[in-house]
């Protein structure tokens, strides 16, 4: 595979995000490649091939390294000195081969629940993205650590091709193309929607709840809604409105412990328009914390202007003020719902509406600005600039 030469006098970076359908982590790669650029750093992105939501989350082609696995990644990295970023964890073996040739620097995307955890040791750097994570890190002797989180941006670009018209249902599937089910289904369905009209979203009378959010087994809403349906089936006045798209076992499971509300919920699919989607709903809905990093969506929602309602532990604890711009309550799994209930019929007497956007300096932590000067601090400190430098 052809080595791409950098500039010289650049700090170059090459970054790794080998998986294969957009998410949280996706968002955050873009944002973290937008931050390198405006503090003078020469990108590359190592994607794997046929990952085609890069160029529709913005990222330039021209910076784009496309592997098949992870197998080509040794042989395609520059022989000059470069800082490589990963945004999926190295194998020991792998891990411990790039350390020697380059500085290896890692986020670490996800609380280390039942991980493997055995190239992380190999990282001469690694960046949490919330204290939660950074707590889970330390719990496993990480002493590579970097011990300050780096949060993330509350990003609102339009995510993939703008549908005209407002809000629009889709499919809220994502086949995966590897699972012969999935083939099946994802070639059958486009063409069955080619024949049905598209919905248009609404606002329906009453309390609007959303889930704007990928539908992904760490959210864990089919076990978070296992227990609050019967609460919410206490208050007809509710409703409850998915944005989001996530794999077929996913979706099943959250319809089926759903099914018991009938037409008060409505799924909408994947929106390239997440401004939209957060501006659609009165509040936005986490799910439960514990395999949770950080919550973008509830970051997103807040920048927005649109209050949450998280469950009143870590992370959400780091990105949600109480009160202010969301509405902390207790897990279910402790009390039954009880605190969800008190809180809804506080709602529906009429409690004023938060308003998210008058906590400028929580918001001003998700910011461009706030990112790029954490991330500046992190590479500053263990002098990553200098020692990836390009020499002439």
């Amino acid at each position: 595979m052809m080595r791409l030469a950098p500039e010289r006098g650049t700090r170059l970076c090459y970054q790794i995000n080998l998986q294969r359908s957009l998410g949280g982590g996706e968002v955050y790669t873009r944002f973290f490649t937008e931050a390198l650029d405006s503090l003078g750093w020469q990108t590359r992105l190592v994607v794997v091939r046929g990952a085609g939501f890069w160029q529709k989350l913005g990222v330039d082609a021209g910076r784009l390294v496309e592997i098949d696995d992870g197998a080509e990644l040794e042989r395609m990295l520059p022989e000059q000195p470069c800082l490589v970023v990963t945004h999926n964890i190295l194998g020991e073996e792998l891990a411990r081969k790039i350390a020697r040739r380059y500085t290896l620097a890692g986020f670490v995307h996800m609380p280390l629940y039942e991980r493997d955890l055995k190239g992380l040791p190999h990282y001469d750097i690694l960046f949490a993205v919330s204290n939660h994570v950074l707590s889970s890190m330390r719990t496993k002797g990480l002493g590579n650590a970097y011990p300050e989180p780096l949060y993330a941006v509350a990003d609102l670009a339009l995510r993939g091709e703008h549908r005209r018209g407002g809000l629009l249902a889709c499919s809220p599937y994502d086949w995966d193309p590897r699972k012969w089910r999935d083939r099946m289904l994802g070639f059958a369905e486009p063409l069955l929607l080619r024949f049905l009209s598209r919905r248009s979203y609404a606002k329906k009378p009453g309390l609007t709840l959303g889930i704007v959010s990928r539908l992904t087994p760490i959210k864990q809403f089919p076990l978070l809604f296992s227990i609050l349906v019967p609460v919410l089936a206490r208050f007809p006045g509710v409703n409850l409105e998915v944005f989001g798209s996530g794999g077929y076992a996913s979706v099943r499971d959250l319809r089926r412990v759903l099914a018991p509300l009938g037409p008060r919920v409505r799924y909408w699919g994947h929106q390239s328009d997440v401004r939209a989607a957060y501006a659609a709903v009165d509040y936005v809905l986490s799910g439960l914390p514990e395999k949770e990093a950080l919550g973008l969506n509830l970051i997103e929602a807040q920048a927005c202007g649109t209050p949450v309602i998280a469950v009143d532990a870590p992370p959400f604890t780091e990105t949600v003020l109480n009160g202010i711009t969301g509405h902390l309550y207790a897990d279910p799994r402790s009390d039954a719902g009880a605190g969800f209930a008190v809180l809804l019929n506080r709602l529906l007497a009429g409690e004023q509406r938060l308003t998210p956007q008058d906590a400028a300096n929580h918001l001003r932590r998700f910011s461009v600005l706030g990112f790029r000067e954490r991330v500046s601090r992190a590479l500053a400190t263990y002098n990553l600039q200098h020692s990836t430098e390009i020499q002439g």
